[in-house]
């Protein structure tokens, strides 16, 4: 997200974000799980489960993605997960030190565009739920809680790109509900 004037939210938009949903406790998604906002402390498990997702997308398009590199710097990630425009949510063991699985967010919003309406939207970055903790609901558990925390800040919608050779993806979030509104085109050269 740039910090160009018109993806600046008001301050009492600002202040819903911090913290959990609506400044409530890290919420339990599920038997042996909580969701909270990750933390510094967190970045070396991120960067665990960032190298799966990059995999993931390697090997479906090794023509557009690396393998065996990282998306963020240490310094990136910090950066981004204190940063409340771009809050990143973890879904933890109960021992709080386990990362099962991931929601990276950016706040969006248009509020000079000449073409677009002034709405505020929670764009999800990245998904991820960890190979081994997947069919334990993680991601439903994860994508509730992105959808409370978007409502709470007043969020209009809540938006994602998802790549066709992800199919597994796709249908996860036609199954939490989302429905296509733009599709990416290319014609390889």
């Amino acid at each position: 997200m740039s910090n160009e004037p018109d993806d600046v939210i008001n301050d009492d938009v600002i202040n819903k974000r911090v913290g959990n949903v609506d400044g409530r406790e890290p919420q339990l998604a599920a038997a042996g799980m909580r969701i909270r906002r990750a933390e510094a402390r967190d970045i070396p498990q991120l960067h665990k489960l960032l190298r799966e997702v990059l995999e993931v997308h390697h090997r479906g398009r090794p023509d557009l993605f690396n393998t065996g590199v990282t998306k963020y710097t240490d310094d990136e990630l910090t950066g981004i997960v204190s940063n409340d425009e771009t809050p990143v949510f973890g879904a933890f063991a109960d021992d709080d030190e386990t990362l099962y699985g991931y929601a990276f967010c950016v706040f969006e919003r248009h509020a000079d565009s000449h073409i677009l309406t002034d709405i505020t939207t929670l764009y999800i970055d990245d998904i991820c739920v960890d190979e081994a903790a997947r069919g334990r609901r993680v991601g439903t558990a994860l994508y509730r809680h992105v959808l409370d925390f978007a409502r709470g800040a007043g969020c209009y919608n809540v938006t994602l790109n998802v790549w066709s050779c992800n199919p597994g993806a796709q249908a996860f979030y036609e199954r939490m509900g989302l429905k296509p509104y733009k599709v990416g085109m290319e014609q390889i050269l």
